[in-house]
């Protein structure tokens, strides 16, 4: 399928490109940018998000990016945590790398995690999110097939576009409609790029 395909090339790409350092201080890396009047657009792989060029302080080309500021929590996976991961990734379709890249991002593996937002476990759901996927958040299975069938559901509903995707995960489906594409929020910028950071180092 169209979006699996992108996400396989996004896992499986290179770093060329440049990096979009945002007026919050954090960075994004993407292929290229386009200034469309008092918008930024910043691309990457066969898709773009749309911005405010106020929200972008600089262009950076990718040599430029520090080689850790963004890098996320270098423990390892629980092999229990993992399979968890593992096995909701080939339930749904999805590579087992974003997977993975996701729980690390949301909890670092952590089956116990409780935000302070009230997001539970593994891949940090909201009750409410469980509710309407039919799981119990505090069971570590079913809390991570449940955010694998969220994360494969949003997927579909923005024809595959990854960063859309993640940051109606990270940020609620409402916040994309919003803004039209991914929000102008420093935390969900962030986690975007460390998914993406992840994902291809992996």
């Amino acid at each position: 399928m169209r979006f699996l395909a992108l996400l396989l090339c996004l896992a499986t790409g290179g770093m060329a490109g440049e990096y979009a350092v945002f007026a919050s201080g954090s960075r994004m890396h993407v292929d290229r940018h386009e200034r469309e009047g008092a918008n930024v657009r910043l691309y990457t792989g066969t898709g773009y998000i749309e911005i405010s060029a106020d929200q972008v302080r600089r262009i950076e080309p990718d040599g430029a990016a520090p080689a850790v500021s963004a890098a996320l929590p270098a423990a390892r996976p629980a092999s229990s945590a993992q399979q968890l991961a593992d096995a909701a990734a080939d339930k749904y379709g999805l590579p087992r790398k974003l997977v993975r890249s996701v729980m690390r991002a949301e909890s670092n593996f952590q089956m116990r995690a409780l935000s302070n937002k009230g997001a539970v476990g593994l891949m940090q759901l909201m009750p409410s999110t469980a509710q309407t996927l039919g799981v119990d958040p505090h069971d570590p299975a079913q809390n991570v097939e449940g955010g694998a069938r969220y994360l494969r559901g949003l997927l579909e509903k923005y024809n595959g576009g990854l960063w859309h995707a993640l940051a109606a995960y990270n940020a609620g489906p409402g916040a994309v409609e919003k803004y039209n594409g991914v929000p102008p929020f420093g935390e969900t910028i962030n986690f975007i790029n460390k998914i993406d950071k992840d994902v291809k180092k992996q």
